[in-house]
């Protein structure tokens, strides 16, 4: 892919797990990238893993740096921080100083409604910002999900969409309700896998079993929460239950889980174990 089929110099905010993700896939599309991050343990970190995954002539589309002004120029910045509402709008009302003023500013929520983010950025600015949520680990999954807000522009909207499909997704699209179409359908399933350990009616490992098995899904529902940690799993899970009411409740063993710190494969315990050579 050449930087000229995606048509855009793009900044990530956010070097966490999916922040560095999505910073990597524009970079394997030939795309200038930076990626920023204002924890320096989580820029250490995101060198390390995108030195151990991307070829030398990719890693030569991205840069890693400390300071969000050198976004000033960029004509597309995804936002991936933290799913914590406060959080988001703050980047992005600091977004809305430094990006030039026709860049689309794109939010990587997996459940936080985007007319609720856009209300960080002036009103002018709203006709350029949407979701674009894309799964983990987006280096691999096709996916690319595209939520306009009420006040996204169509252009906006038929940019995003055109950009992802030069970046190598499927794009879907959603209307702006909290989970949007793909964390509705998710949780649903991890909410009943929840409550089918706690219920005792099949094992963690069964019902894994029969979500690969005979639901034809690449990960079971125990082993997915652990990549995507238990954590975000319960905090985007609550939002939905206060959404959506007792069918997205967080079970009581995920509960356990975040009380006890066992994130998955972040802290290498969570529904499984995990060797420090995985």
């Amino acid at each position: 892919m050449s930087p000229a089929a995606v048509g855009h110099s793009v900044g990530v905010v956010g070097a966490g797990q999916m922040g560095r993700e999505i910073a990597m896939v524009f970079a394997l599309a030939g795309c200038p990238t930076g990626l920023t991050d204002h924890d320096e343990a989580a820029l250490a970190a995101a060198r390390d893993h995108i030195t151990a995954r991307l070829a030398e002539d990719a890693r030569a589309h991205l840069s890693i740096t400390k300071d969000l002004s050198d976004f000033a120029d960029c004509s597309l910045v995804v936002e991936a921080v933290a799913e914590d509402v406060t959080v988001k709008q703050a980047v992005l009302a600091d977004l809305a100083d430094i990006v030039r003023t026709d860049a689309i500013v794109a939010t990587n929520t997996s459940s936080i409604p985007i007319g609720q983010l856009a209300e960080a950025l002036p009103a002018e600015r709203r006709t350029r910002f949407l979701g674009m949520h894309f799964a983990s680990p987006a280096t691999r999954m096709a996916f690319l999900e595209i939520i306009p807000g009420a006040e996204t522009g169509a252009e906006t909207i038929t940019e995003a969409r055109r950009v992802g499909t030069a970046i190598g997704k499927t794009v879907t699209q959603s209307a702006d309700v909290p989970g949007f179409a793909s964390n509705r359908l998710l949780f649903a399933l991890l909410a009943e896998a929840q409550r089918l350990l706690d219920e005792g009616v099949a094992s963690r490992d069964d019902i894994d079993r029969t979500c690969r098995l005979a639901l034809g899904h690449p990960i079971g529902p125990f082993e997915l929460m652990d990549h995507i940690s238990t954590g975000l799993t319960l905090d985007v899970q609550t939002m939905l239950h206060e959404a959506y009411g007792p069918r997205y409740e967080p079970g009581q063993s995920l509960r356990e889980k975040v009380a006890r710190g066992e994130q998955g494969r972040r802290t290498r315990k969570g529904f499984y174990d995990y060797p420090a050579d995985r």
